[in-house]
This record gives structure tokens, sequence and C-alpha cells, in this order.
């Protein structure tokens, strides 16, 4: 049994498909290079004392005596351990040292990464086997939504835990099959720009939106917003309506999207952004004067199409520049990286 491991969880983009994961929808994401990487030491008894090294912050419980935490990143540490030990799965005490390159706040999903990141040097420190992606992704969304207070899908935790270089994952959320795209853009370049205002699910109106769609689902007497047709939407009062409507054409702009790349067409990818962006200002309205700003920006740049990505109220926007456009200052490139993984066991 090692005394020992590393495990890295990536930070993702979504090139589309926003606020479809929750509603058994369909996404378009990719992980990226940046991320999260936890080390684990066994510490030889039941302790688990964590440090994040970035924040210079730590805490200290016994294993089966997660009680609630102050909040922050140590919810996740504490969410992490005890959903693990939930789903019946092996631990070890631990020192855990936590270090990212990724934003938080900045619509690059740090969360799931972190979770993520967590999960599997915990998991590989107690020689347990092998999760599979659908498991896992959900025991770690356990962890935003109760230790963290976020009722997120499983969108990010996906996008983290599938991802492969150069490629975008197509996720079906109802079916479960996960489809890699080829992301060829040749001289093409995607790049993100922070808003320059943070955001968390959990403080945001990310939940009420949830609550919306599932008002939706009962005024119809559907499931879900997958089983949603057009013709229904004049039955649901406003806002219902516009929430519904997005997802409905959300849905159908990831499959555009998928087309689109496959016959190499990116004007037409950039088209999808923007009315990616325009259905989430608009209809779903989690845009802020700030992302809309970032997307004005990215535009007046010369970019093809952009669009604020995550959960919205904040965070960054991305943006695809054809060759010869000029990225706006703070503006970073993103390219599709692999998965997460056991760096060291």
């Amino acid at each position: 049994m090692p005394g020992h491991t590393v495990a890295f969880g990536p930070g993702r983009v979504n090139l589309i498909g926003e606020h479809t994961d929750y509603n058994d929808g369909l996404a378009l994401p990719f992980a990226i290079d940046a991320g999260v990487r936890v080390s684990a030491t066994a510490t030889g008894d039941q302790s688990i004392r964590a440090h994040a090294l970035d924040l210079g912050a730590s805490d200290t419980y016994m294993l089966g005596g997660e009680a609630p935490s102050p909040g922050g990143w140590r919810a996740f540490v504490r969410g992490a351990t005890a959903e693990l030990a939930a789903a019946g799965l092996p631990l070890r005490g631990a020192t855990l040292e936590i270090e990212g390159t990724i934003a938080r706040g900045a619509g690059l999903s740090s969360s799931a990464a972190l979770e993520v990141a967590l999960c599997l040097a915990l998991l590989a420190l107690a020689d347990a086997d092998v999760v599979p992606p659908w498991p896992l992704a959900r025991i770690c969304s356990q962890v935003e939504n109760e230790w963290v207070g976020a009722n997120t899908g499983l969108l990010d935790q996906l996008a983290s835990l599938c991802g492969r270089e150069n490629a975008a994952m197509r996720i079906d959320f109802r079916s479960g099959v996960i489809v890699p795209v080829a992301l060829a853009l040749g001289e093409w370049r995607l790049v993100t720009l922070d808003s320059g205002v943070r955001h968390s699910h959990a403080e945001s109106g990310y939940n009420d939106r949830r609550r919306e769609c599932a008002q939706a689902c009962e005024a119809l007497g559907i499931s879900s917003l997958r089983e949603l047709e057009p013709a229904m939407l004049g039955r649901l009062a406003a806002p219902l309506d516009a929430r519904a409507r997005h997802v409905l054409e959300e849905n159908a702009r990831v499959d555009a999207t998928v087309d689109a790349l496959a016959r190499g067409d990116l004007p037409a990818v950039g088209a999808l952004l923007d009315a990616s962006h325009a259905s989430l200002r608009d209809l779903y309205e989690v845009s802020t004067p700030e992302l809309n700003a970032a997307v004005d920006t990215l535009r007046a740049g010369g970019a093809a199409g952009a669009r604020m990505m995550g959960g919205g109220f904040g965070g960054s926007v991305l943006g695809l520049l054809p060759p010869g456009a000029l990225a706006p200052d703070g503006a970073i490139e993103v390219r599709p990286g692999a998965g997460a993984r056991v760096l060291e066991r």
C-alpha cells in the first residue's frame, strides 16, 4: 500500500452547452492544463491534516468526524472524505498538501478540479480500485451540493475526469454517453478573458435557476427539460418559459457546434458562441454587465464569437479568435488537455 500519492485535477472550459447538465441535456467541455494538485502522505492514524499551500491555511480533523467547516476550501476537503466514506470506499489518514494553478472564481471550475484531485489522491493512498468517471463525478458533486451549498450538476467533474488532448467531450447527461470531438483549430485560437468579478455557485443565483427549471418540469408534467418540445413553451408563465427555451435551444447549439467542427466551419462555431451568450444573457439571465463588457472586448478585438461560460454571475468569458486577431490584454489561450490522473503512487 503506497505511503505517498500525488493526483492532479484539471480545470475545464465549456465550449458550449451551459446550464444543460442538470436538465439531462448536452454539453461540449474540455479539460485544460491548469488545475489543482494534491499530495497525500499517510499519517498512520485516522487524522486528516490539510494544508492549502497557496493560502497558507490549514485544517485538521479525524476521519468520521467531519463536522461542517467554516466554508471555503475546508468544506471541499471535509466533504471529500465524508462522501468517499459514505460511498463505502476505503480511506486512510493523510497529510494533504493542496496547490493550484487555476484562478478561483474565474469560471474555469477550480472547485471541480479540487474535488477530483482530492478524491483521486485519497483513493490512491488507500490503494482502492479505480472508480469509473460517472460514479466518481457524482461523489464529487455531492461534495459541492451537500458541503459547499451549490446545487451543481456533473458537467465540471466529468470534464475534469474525462478530458483528452486535442478534443472536447460531447456529454449526453441523459444517456451517459461521452464522445470525444476533435477540436482542430489550426491557426484559430480559443481564449478566456476574466470579467474581474469573482463568482460562487453557492452565493449566486445558480441555485435559483435550477429551482426554476424544476418548476418548469413540474408545470409541464415532465421529468426533465430534455423531454421539452417547442410547442410546450406556450404553457409556461414567465420567467419559466424563457429558462426552458434557453435549455431547449442550447442543446441544439451543442449538436450544431459538433457538426460545424466536423466540417471545419469555425466561423459557424463563432456564431453559435454569440447565440449562446445572447440566450444566457436574455433568456436565462445569468450574465452581468462585466461579463457582457468582456464579451464586447473580445468581439471588438476581432473574435468570431464570444460568450460567458460557467454558472454565470461573474467569472470568465470565452472567445474564438481567427488568424491575425489580437487577443486583448489579460486574455489567456486555452487548449484541450488530458483529464485527471494520479501522478505518483
